[in-house]
């Protein structure tokens, strides 16, 4: 299971999910600019468009795998 994960986090739905998660987090937070967890989510929002922008698996190293992608997707395939 663990292996099937990383492979989709490095796959191009796997990167434009966490792309779009970072974008909807960055909207949610943007719309509670007022709250402080709206500016929280909007600065966390970051962590997953880059880390999907960049093809960077950050959870990867946590589960054995490289965070690169390209690596990650060598070592999963």
């Amino acid at each position: 299971m663990t292996e099937s994960f990383v492979r989709f986090m490095v796959s191009p739905a796997g990167r434009a999910a966490r792309v779009a998660a970072g974008l909807g987090l960055l909207a949610w937070g943007l719309g509670r600019r007022d709250t402080p967890s709206g500016k929280a989510a909007a600065v966390l929002s970051a962590v997953p468009f880059a880390a999907g922008a960049l093809d960077v698996c950050v959870l990867g190293p946590a589960l054995g795998y490289p965070l690169e992608g390209d690596s990650a997707r060598r070592a999963t395939s």
